[in-house]
């Protein structure tokens, strides 16, 4: 049994080889002779304290000679003469708690087992000694620190229940360990099998890890305060009350203390990793790190002679087990783990996520991130992920020259000169300068269609090129209001807002800048006394290229939408297509063209078919996405109410959409001189951008905690990048992992456009990109960003599906078949069925990788492959950077080189980028 004293100053229990001769309570040092008489007592099971020595009457001081109350013959002459301490077994406590026994005293008070009549469970109750009764301030630190540390709850950590008061005196309700401590159980047998060191070091790291979550520092973690209950289960005690006696910073026991906390400096959770890494090597060596007779001993050891490695005392010790001990022990806080969890992950064999799983309980976010292998990825395997990339590029923008509609039927004049073109135009018709102007571009997909279906051979999208009608069409709206969309679109479209207010006219052009349409609303008032003009039709033939001379006048059939004076039609044909017939509507007011189209074949009839009916796979997104937001929000309120939802990590994912949000708005949305009309925009962005991010933040907080009940390790790099660990080399791996995913299911997206053609069959319909790449950087920036919440969206979807399957099927086969089932519903929704086996094979080409990404490396290179493949999709790709359109590609390459060009750094964990791969 260990040499136990007294501290004359504050009467705490002192064990002189812990201490050096100085109380860790009040730092008083202790009188030499009461280090020359010792009592030999054996510290409590149940709480590191000690308890009495048989027949001490209260009084800490050693005795001597006979007990009082004794006979001659040695007997007590009464029970009352032992001294139980406050209470008496048997005693009851405020009408709830019966004592049953004292198991011990020292600084902090006294501890009595009793039961919990009410609850009919033992417990330990802890009375404080009368300093802290008597101190405001430190009862209402002490509150504090209960508050804390109740909300631990873990298997490896002693319940705090309660703090109360009886007859003046405060005491803890703490759950009742019966069991021995480790500091007793190291001294009866020494160091443990590296096995059994293993368990218990990774049991200690779990209980810490759950203090630290809650906010709860230990600050006196050492030995004695680690409980083995009868299980053999870890049990850590006393969390942060070692700061109630004495000064709130430094007390402790010095042997186990961190060098900051030693100084008096600020005690943080990794201060509670320095006393692990003391704890750990007592624990596989069976000896202690730091040994000394006073502090100043103590010190002049740690900063001088140092550590002595655990190697040099168990020679057969795993390497992995001592660096991760010395690593706890740097002397900077900085440089140590970041938290106990990552501790546990070093020591070999360590699979925190695993115990935990194993164990029936819900992983932290933090040891989802502390999981996992953080070593630095080969550069050889780096630059091959990087040359694939790279080549997937090269590939894409070589399919796309193929595939793209404005491959085959290339702008020939820029936006800025068909913008000029209209105004021209415009003004030479009579039409008033405009207060404000919008432009754009759209797709004559109707005479597409017809092409496709007229012409069944290899060449039938050359008639794209200079066929009767324009395929790429400019439009140029003019309005004396400002033009202010209705809808959801932050810009004005073709067709929104819609032509309502007298002054207002749109006019299209094809790709050269001749007229292709015009449309405007004549004035409000007509007195009848301005003079008519001549309606322009020559103007309107000339301005369109016709040749007038193969047109003969019929009757008008097609109605303005617009009044006018009068109205006009012909019928006739081009020089380059005598086989088909044009026919061209036109209307003015008082001489000022009000309308102007050409229709042909491919014109849709005036009064549209009725829709066909909607099939499943068109339907299924919509009511999946329903009714999946509408059971998140079922779980939400029990989620955030248990503390089950990772709070924090939404927050961020939170913050960093809106960013993404906000930024689009700054640089795409339309912006106007007017308050009162940007303040309008301004709130329909807020309400669009707090109805996506809002929806991601319930989805996140809803099922976020089943997918790491049940799937963590699929978002271990996801959940360092949202704890804040960027420059990770699991992150950087993952990234890259993603972006070469996404650019090779990109690849895959064009081979539906030139796959028949290996068959024999005519080549797919061209590819049409998103439009808004060709309007310029803003719109493209605008674009990419937006793509970010989306591919997030998808992507978490899809992991929670996964989540969803291991937890019916148990199993990575049925949760892997349930989310691909489950991806496939949005991917259906997209996919052009012109060809439904064709469809159906790329749907699963597409699904397989995708899904197969999401099991086997998680889910932030799952997002990262949905907006690589969604960026490199909707982008003009091309390898000649004359063609109009090229610029329009330019910024989703910047995305994709620089999410390739991080990736690979941070992959490298800060080592030399090539050092490894010349050094091999």
């Amino acid at each position: 049994m260990p040499n136990i004293l007294s501290c004359p100053n504050c009467a705490a229990v002192v064990i002189p080889q812990e201490c050096g001769g100085i109380c860790p309570q009040c730092r008083t040092a202790l009188p030499q002779a009461d280090l020359e008489t010792m009592m030999q007592v054996e510290p409590d099971r149940a709480t590191g304290l000690a308890p009495d020595a048989r027949g001490a009457t209260g009084d800490s001081r050693p005795r001597t000679g006979h007990l009082t109350g004794t006979s001659s013959s040695g007997w007590l002459s009464s029970s009352g003469a032992i001294d139980h301490g406050r209470f008496a077994p048997g005693a009851m406590l405020g009408g709830r708690y019966r004592v049953v026994e004292r198991l011990g005293r020292g600084g902090m008070g006294e501890v009595y087992r009793a039961d919990d009549l009410k609850l009919g469970q033992p417990v330990a109750l802890k009375f404080l000694s009368s300093d802290v009764d008597r101190d405001p301030a430190r009862l209402t630190q002490l509150h504090t620190e209960v508050r804390m540390a109740r909300g631990v709850s873990h298997p490896n950590v002693c319940r705090v229940y309660d703090i109360d008061e009886v007859d003046g005196s405060t005491f803890l309700s703490m759950e009742y360990v019966d069991g021995e401590d480790l500091a007793s159980l190291l001294r009866r047998i020494g160091r443990f099998p590296e096995e059994r060191a293993l368990e218990i070091a990774r049991q200690i790291c779990a209980g810490l890890a759950a203090a630290h979550e809650r906010g709860v520092v230990h600050r006196d973690l050492k030995p004695a305060n680690v409980m083995l209950d009868g299980t053999g289960k870890v049990r850590l005690t006393d969390f942060g009350l070692a700061g109630v006696s004495g000064e709130a910073i430094r007390a402790g026991t010095p042997a186990y203390m961190a060098p900051e906390q030693l100084s008096g400096s600020e005690v943080t959770a990794r201060s509670d990793i320095y006393s692990l890494g003391l704890v750990l090597y007592e624990i596989f060596t069976g000896q202690r790190a730091l040994e000394g007779k006073n502090l100043a001993e103590l010190i002049n050891k740690r900063e001088q002679s140092g550590i002595l490695p655990p190697t040099a005392i168990v020679k057969a010790l795993d390497p992995k087990i001592e660096a991760a001990i010395l690593r706890c022990l740097k002397p900077g806080p900085d440089d140590r783990p970041p938290n106990a969890l990552a501790v546990a992950a070093a020591l070999p064999g360590g699979d925190p996520l695993a115990a935990a799983l194993a164990a029936g309980e819900t992983p932290s976010p933090q040891m989802v991130a502390a999981a996992g292998q953080s070593e630095a990825l080969h550069p050889a395997i780096g630059l091959v992920l990087v040359a694939t990339i790279v080549a997937g590029l090269i590939a894409h923008a070589a399919m796309s020259d193929r595939t793209l509609l404005y491959s085959h039927v290339p702008m020939q004049r820029t936006i800025g000169f068909l913008d000029d073109r209209a105004r021209e135009i415009a003004a030479s018709f009579g039409f008033p300068p405009p207060y404000d102007t919008a432009r754009g571009l759209a797709v004559n997909s109707s005479f597409v269609s017809y092409v496709g279906r007229q012409d069944r051979s290899a060449t039938r999208w050359n008639a794209l090129k200079n066929g009767p009608a324009p395929v790429m069409l400019f439009w140029h709206r003019e309005s004396p209001i400002p033009i202010v969309p209705v809808g959801i679109s932050w810009v004005p479209q073709l067709a929104d807002p819609p032509l309502t207010t007298a002054g207002m006219v749109r006019l299209t052009l094809d790709g050269v800048g001749r007229l292709a349409g015009l449309e405007a609303v004549p004035p409000a008032m007509d007195d009848g006394k301005t003079p008519p003009k001549p309606a322009p039709w020559t103007a309107l033939f000339a301005a369109a290229g016709f040749d007038v001379t193969r047109f003969r006048q019929v009757d008008p059939i097609w109605v303005p939408r617009a009044f006018g004076t009068e109205r006009a039609a012909w019928e006739g044909t081009q020089a380059a297509f005598p086989d088909v017939t044009i026919r061209v509507e036109a209307a003015a007011f008082r001489g000022l063209p009000m309308y102007f189209r050409t229709f042909g074949p491919w014109t849709p009839p005036d009064r549209p078919p009725a829709p066909p009916a909607l099939r499943f796979w068109q339907v299924a997104p919509g009511i999946t996405g329903d009714l999946f937001l509408l059971g998140a929000l079922l779980l939400v309120r029990n989620n955030l109410r248990a503390g089950r939802g990772d709070r924090r990590g939404a927050a961020r994912l939170f913050v960093f959409t809106a960013c993404a949000w906000t930024a689009a708005w700054i640089i795409g949305a339309k912006h106007y001189g007017s308050f009162p009309t940007e303040d309008d925009r301004f709130f329909e962005f807020l309400r669009q951008m707090l109805l996506s991010t809002g929806i991601l933040w319930l989805l996140y907080i809803a099922l976020e905690p089943y997918v790491r009940r049940y799937s963590p390790q699929i978002l271990i790099s996801w959940t360092r990048a949202l704890g804040g660990q960027i420059v990770d080399a699991r992150v950087g791996r993952d990234v890259l992992i993603g972006v070469t995913v996404g650019v090779a299911m990109g690849l895959l997206g064009l081979s539906y456009v030139m796959v028949p053609e290996l068959f024999g069959e005519p080549p797919g319909t061209p590819r049409t990109t998103n439009i808004q790449f060709l309007l310029g950087a803003p719109a493209t920036i605008t674009s990419i960003l937006r793509m970010i919440p989306n591919a997030l969206q998808t992507a978490t979807a899809v992991a929670v599906a996964f989540a969803f399957g291991r937890a019916i099927g148990r199993g990575n086969i049925g949760a892997t078949l349930f989310a691909a089932a489950f991806f496939s519903i949005f991917v259906f929704g997209e996919m052009n069925w012109e060809r439904p086996i064709l469809s159906t094979l790329l749907v699963l080409a597409f699904v397989v990788p995708m899904t197969a990404t999401l099991v086997y490396w998680g889910l932030l290179p799952s997002a990262v492959a949905f907006l690589v493949n969604q960026a490199i999709s909707n982008a003009p790709m091309t390898l000649h950077p004359s063609r109009p359109y090229a610029a329009g590609a330019f910024w989703s390459v910047v995305l994709v080189v620089g999410l390739t060009l991080f990736g690979f750094y941070a992959s490298r964990k800060g080592q030399p980028l090539f050092g490894r791969l010349l050094r091999d």
